[in-house]
């Protein structure tokens, strides 16, 4: 009858519970209710905090970002005045924490690979000294490193006493002054040759690795070093040198001209490359000893030397269990680099998440932007990372 209540019968019943006992139903269901809980749980803390700037009268937005930042930045590799808004500082400080970072990973994985070479070294000497400075280095915190070669910095003379290399260097406990290039017409064509021989030299490193795999032998040895030099040169002599070189001069309180670069960044540096570089250094040395002894003793009954075994038979299968681990490193350099707020560096974090929050008050605004910078930074060194391991990774036929 239309009129009379429906009811599940038994077999309905017994079929909806039969859906329920099946382990991707089940999980589904925890899947939805708990993506459901943390939208409400957002939504609630959203509209709560909400509610509470409205009652203290502090408005939101990112319209801040247009108004005039109103102070100085100490460093900056772009121009910057105290009219310029608050969306230049944020410039400012991603751009000084991406150069940090930039100078900081090659330092660290070069000088990490050094010492993780010499750490298995037969000299025990050498041996027990790496041994020391890895010991030492990763039981200190880097906050405490950092302050200590800002300490050693200090220590250097004053500007009229600066350390003077070759009358175009100069050292004191302000700042390293270097010679600064001024372009001219033409320099952007010769970047332009440089780039294009970087990327032939790529492709032919490629070749000759692939040569060498089906022949034994790689030839042309003379053919990367050609592309990167020679191909660069010949735009330079067809161009003329496009830039000169201005020289700091040295004036009564200072320096003018040249390329200043400040101790906090120096000391900043220091920190960060001898701090990341004991850790590279184990995962170096893991690597190496995770290739078997027999491959070292097959290489060197073959003929090679102590140099050809590490460059041509060791590294190239250490490398496959060295990069994963390396690219935490690169990612705790960039984000350790937030530490130079307590040196005066201005970064991301010392000049927007600090003075620039101080003034506006735009608390989550700022924090927010700069997590997705970190964010953005972090994401990027791990595609490109990825990328590298993926490319080096042994396939099976």
């Amino acid at each position: 009858m239309s009129g009379a209540p429906s009811t599940i019968t038994a077999k309905e019943a017994s079929g909806l519970a039969a859906r329920l006992r099946d382990p991707r139903v089940r999980g589904a269901v925890f899947q939805a209710l708990v993506a459901l809980g943390f939208v409400a749980l957002v939504l609630f803390i959203a509209n709560n905090t909400a509610a509470n700037l409205a009652a203290l009268g502090v408005s939101t937005g990112f319209d801040f970002l247009n108004q005039p930042a109103g102070f100085d930045i100490s460093f900056s590799l772009i121009s910057f005045e105290p009219t310029d808004t608050h969306m230049r500082v944020f410039t400012v400080g991603m751009i000084n924490t991406l150069f940090v970072a930039a100078l900081g990973i090659p330092a660290a994985m070069v000088l990490g690979l050094a010492m993780g070479i010499l750490r298995l070294s037969p000299n025990w000497l050498v041996k027990r000294l790496v041994g020391i400075y890895i010991e030492i280095v990763r039981n200190v915190p880097l906050l405490l490193q950092i302050f200590f070669w800002q300490a050693v910095i200090w220590t250097l003379p004053p500007v009229r006493d600066s350390i003077a290399l070759g009358n175009a260097v100069f050292l004191n406990k302000r700042a390293l002054y270097l010679p600064k290039p001024a372009f001219e017409d033409g320099a952007g064509l010769v970047l332009l040759v440089a780039i294009v021989a970087i990327g032939l030299a790529f492709l032919a490193a490629r070749w000759r690795r692939g040569r060498r795999a089906e022949t034994g032998r790689a030839p042309y040895p003379w053919l990367v070093p050609a592309l990167l030099m020679g191909l660069p040169l010949v735009a330079i002599l067809a161009m003329g040198v496009p830039w000169t070189w201005e020289i700091p001069e040295a004036g009564r309180f200072n320096f003018s001209g040249g390329l200043q670069v400040p101790d906090t960044l120096v000391a900043l540096w220091l920190g960060l490359v001898v701090y990341t570089a004991a850790f590279i250094a184990e995962i170096v040395r893991a690597g190496i000893q995770s290739v078997s002894k027999g491959q070292r003793e097959a290489a060197l009954a073959s003929g090679l030397t102590q140099g050809q075994t590490m460059n041509l038979i060791i590294l190239p299968q250490a490398v496959r269990v060295i990069v994963p681990p390396t690219t935490s490193q690169f990612l705790n350099l960039t984000k350790n680099s937030s530490l130079a707020v307590f040196i005066g560096y201005p970064d991301i974090v010392a000049v927007f998440a600090g003075t620039s929050l101080n003034q506006t008050g735009q608390a989550i605004e700022i924090i927010a932007l700069s997590m997705l910078f970190y964010l953005v930074v972090s994401l990027s060194i791990s595609l490109l990372m990825n990328w590298y391991n993926r490319a080096t990774a042994l396939v099976e036929r």
